[in-house]
């Protein structure tokens, strides 16, 4: 029966989500004339100077985020100077139109397109080549909501971890209470069915640290991410900058433990001819490459795709223009949104899995 309670609990607060998500879109789509899926869906899952929560898309409730420009010296002030400032329209001679945000007050003098922000030109403008500004750009060391999420989500690992190793330096070898009775499996698991499976016993304690951490951060900003409201609703693990600084650790690891053996069947295949090891060479070590290759886009790609698809079908709902739909959409979103838990976990778990067994690759000593 607790076990029902819980699993009870958890739907009503993903259904909760999902209520606000609807909201979410439904302000934006009350403030557009045709409701443009791709539009909203790309606004909620890439980054932002703000932590929008609702109304508009721009003026509506949010939390300004602190815009750090470096252009003749360091200017800061909030991202409130861009989001409530004026809309400026530009006509191009094909009849294309563009829209960015002016800045107002300390932001005066910059625009804001795509959630880039451009030097606006002499007459005060952005201009456009294509789809694209062809403005200067300041150094944007700002604050963005993916910045945000990250200095959060490190936090709350950081808490967790040290309250779990706090209690054990207090009580000793004991059961597991309160906190650490849930992350101890956890932990174990990691260390024994990846760790401990995948690296040569005699080494693989030095690698647990740096396993547990991909782990976790991956994780938990993953389940940060299905919080539709601050301080969630970042798509932090679904940016390709952080996938990619995940899978370049991993790569440093690996290169930097691999031992005579490894390079040995990199540089010199053993039991091949030397016109064969000649040509594998190169091969090989474009494989070093693409294995963290591989792990940067699978973790970018499945969790940006979860976002998309629960968007999507809430979007049932406004292109048919008819509430009626969320008898459909909502189920299949709740769906999804409960898929998206144990993708949240699943995906820590593989990113840990793999360099877990690239890291074993090089440091296995060779057998006779």
């Amino acid at each position: 029966m607790p076990q029902i309670g819980k699993l009870s609990s958890l739907l009503q607060v993903i259904v909760l989500a999902l209520s606000f998500t609807v909201f979410q879109a439904s302000a934006y789509a009350s403030e557009e004339k045709s409701f443009n899926v791709n539009e909203m869906i790309m606004h909620h899952i890439k980054d932002a100077h703000e932590w929008h929560i609702t109304g508009p898309e721009h003026g509506g409730v949010s939390v300004y985020l602190p815009v750090i420009l470096h252009d003749n010296g360091f200017k800061v002030f909030s991202s409130k100077y861009f989001y409530h400032g004026k809309e400026t329209e530009v006509k191009l001679n094909d009849s294309t139109t563009y829209h960015y945000l002016e800045g107002v007050g300390p932001a005066k003098g910059y625009g804001l397109y795509h959630e880039e922000i451009y030097k606006l030109n002499h007459e005060g403008k952005l201009h456009f080549q294509g789809d694209h500004p062809h403005n200067a750009t300041p150094t944007d060391l700002s604050i963005t909501k993916n910045v945000a999420s990250l200095i959060i989500g490190s936090l709350l690992i950081l808490i967790i971890m040290l309250s779990v190793a706090r209690f054990y330096r207090k009580n000793g070898a004991v059961a597991p209470k309160g906190i650490a009775k849930f992350f101890e499996p956890i932990i174990v698991m990691v260390r024994d069915d990846i760790a401990k499976a995948n690296i040569d016993h005699h080494k693989y304690q030095k690698y647990v640290p740096y396993l547990l951490t991909i782990f976790f951060f991956i994780w938990i900003n993953n389940m940060l991410g299905l919080i539709p409201i601050i301080p969630g609703g970042a798509n932090l693990t679904g940016n390709i900058t952080i996938t990619f600084f995940l899978a370049f650790c991993t790569l440093l690891v690996t290169v930097f433990s691999g031992n005579k053996n490894y390079w040995g069947h990199i540089f010199w295949m053993p039991g091949i001819p030397v016109a064969m090891k000649i040509f594998m060479i190169p091969i090989e070590l474009i494989g070093i490459i693409t294995k963290p290759f591989a792990l940067m886009v699978r973790l970018f790609a499945n969790i940006t795709a979860g976002h998309i698809i629960v968007l999507a079908l809430i979007s049932i709902i406004f292109i048919n223009k008819n509430y009626a739909w969320a008898g459909l959409s909502v189920p299949m979103a709740l769906f999804i949104s409960v898929l998206e838990i144990l993708v949240a976990f699943l995906q820590g778990f593989l990113f840990a899995m793999l360099s877990s067994l690239f890291i074993g690759a090089a440091v296995e000593e060779a057998h006779h």
